[in-house]
């Protein structure tokens, strides 16, 4: 839901049940541990792993939100949906709607903007509302400055394996409607079912786990 020009403007939509013999499902949020001031995350992907390097004083809120996706669990199987060349990749929307459905409604509030959006930056997508993020993220693929007068605040930059984020699947382009790539709406509706029968050829994470 990030709509773009050359300037691009982004916007996004934004429990373990226990049992014996069943695998867990995420936490709710309310259960894990605050984020540190500082940490590290390892995304195992389709096409190779990546790291990033998490600054809580760079965005409070949305460094604490991305910590506790991360616990739980959200982002594994979830898919690179919308990778456009010399702009950013963009992921977030959990593979699972039932998960999906929990945390679209959780929203943060805003922080303010104290790092750019330069290139390897990691920052939460957000509509033009106030307080709208929720569980989608961007990679700046190129310098993005003229992101940050709305409110883009990056909480994390990638730290190794940016030639890997540069490698992610591009060729579906722009996101329906504006373009034919995966619909957001249908993202968050279907899953990955969806996306594994309509856009096959997307990357997506294996796993997603704090160092």
């Amino acid at each position: 839901m990030i709509a773009h020009s050359r300037t691009y403007f982004l916007l996004a939509a934004a429990v373990l049940l226990a049992g014996c013999s069943k695998e867990p499902a995420p936490r709710s949020a309310s259960k894990l541990e605050r984020a540190p001031d500082t940490f590290r995350v390892k995304f195992e992907t389709s096409k190779g792993d990546f790291v990033v390097q998490v600054h809580k004083d760079w965005s409070p809120n949305g460094a604490e939100r991305f910590f506790q996706l991360v616990q739980s669990g959200f982002y594994d199987g979830a898919r690179f949906f919308r990778v456009i060349s010399g702009f950013m990749a963009q992921f977030g929307i959990a593979g699972d709607p039932a998960v999906q459905a929990k945390w679209r409604p959780q929203s943060i509030e805003d922080d303010p903007v104290k790092q750019s959006n330069t290139r390897g930056r990691i920052t939460f997508a957000k509509t033009s509302a106030p307080n709208s993020r929720t569980t989608q993220l961007f990679i700046n693929l190129v310098d993005n400055a003229n992101l940050n007068a709305s409110g883009f605040a990056p909480f994390g930059e990638v730290v190794s394996g940016m030639e890997v984020v540069d490698q992610l699947y591009s060729g579906y382009g722009e996101g329906a409607p504006r373009g034919s790539g995966p619909s957001q709406e249908m993202i968050q509706t279907m899953g990955n079912a969806y996306l594994e029968k309509d856009f096959p050829r997307l990357d997506f994470i294996k796993k997603a786990s704090i160092l």
